[in-house]
């Protein structure tokens, strides 16, 4: 059976997909625009098919294309390995991760850590940011794996539970709250917090944890990073809700002090994220058998 399609064809047409625009996506592949474009009418009349809606320069994906991009971007995607494997006679490769806040900055440096004393020949570019955009860059195949925190309901995805994690109410040692061996309902609605934005999958966690309270509670900072949050903790402005993870240094050197919430569920779980129609790659499998082995450790 003659296939009729080009791999070139394939990678023209989903990298106008990601770009909505042919010139861009010509730089992209390496061909002159009317190269691209060539390639991209002979896909759709080779199958008498159109893949774009037309609208000015941009090119909007239809049903037709939104449906066949997922197994165009996995057969690229085992392609993509199998050209590598070729050329190095090694499963080696890049494999673009994105992790939240709390996983990038703590966890996956311990993860890249097992990486390079292993010498296993696989690079990681790590790109750091929300549950939110984790997620949407994952559906968009710019992330071969997504590490978050938050809940996520996708059907393209596939949503593998990872590790536990906790969630931890801190203050600074001369906050006023932190002489009180619990906070009821009543200190909570009363103190001020400083939050992560919406989002994210801390803050995520945190609503859900402050169920029946969220709409008295008194949010008066939201930041999107970490370190930025624990220092205005620090500086008594409030207090704050973030993952053990990231807290465990400062509550040991006692710049931070954690509080107990009776009664309040700070548990939750840490999830891989991957399209359904990604193809799971050498280089995927063991960074994921890497982030397992390291959720053991901590357990």
């Amino acid at each position: 059976m003659n296939i009729r399609f080009t791999l070139r064809q394939l990678q023209v047409f989903v990298a106008t997909a990601h770009h909505q625009n042919i010139s861009r996506a010509a730089r992209e592949v390496g061909l002159s625009q009317s190269a691209a474009s060539a390639a991209l009418k002979e896909l759709e009349q080779l199958y008498d098919v159109r893949l774009f809606d037309r609208k000015g320069k941009r090119l909007i994906l239809n049903e037709q294309g939104r449906n066949f991009r997922p197994r165009a971007q996995a057969l690229l995607d085992q392609a993509i390995a199998l050209d590598g494997a070729l050329r190095s006679h090694t499963q080696t490769g890049t494999l673009k991760v994105g992790a939240t806040l709390s996983i990038g900055n703590y966890l996956a440096v311990r993860i890249l850590a097992r990486l390079l004393k292993k010498r296993l020949p696989l690079k990681i570019d790590l790109e750091v940011d929300n549950t939110e955009h984790i997620a949407a860059k994952v559906l968009n195949f710019e992330l071969d794996l997504g590490m978050i925190e938050g809940e996520i309901h996708a059907p393209e995805l596939d949503v593998i539970p990872w590790r536990p994690d906790e969630l931890v109410v801190f203050c600074a040692p001369d906050h006023p709250l932190a002489r009180q061996a619990t906070l009821s309902d009543d200190d909570l609605v009363s103190a001020q917090w400083i939050m992560r934005e919406p989002g994210s999958g801390t803050r995520q966690a945190f609503e859900h944890a402050m169920h029946g309270l969220l709409p008295n509670l008194n949010i008066v900072l939201q930041l999107q990073h970490t370190e930025a949050i624990k220092r205005a903790v620090e500086a008594g402005l409030g207090i704050s809700c973030l993952s053990r993870l990231t807290l465990e240094e400062a509550f040991a050197r006692g710049s931070l002090v954690p509080l107990s919430v009776p009664g309040r569920d700070l548990s939750r779980q840490l999830y891989f994220i991957l399209h359904k129609q990604k193809f799971r790659s050498p280089g995927l499998e063991t960074w994921l058998h890497l982030c397992v082995k390291e959720g053991e450790t901590v357990a």
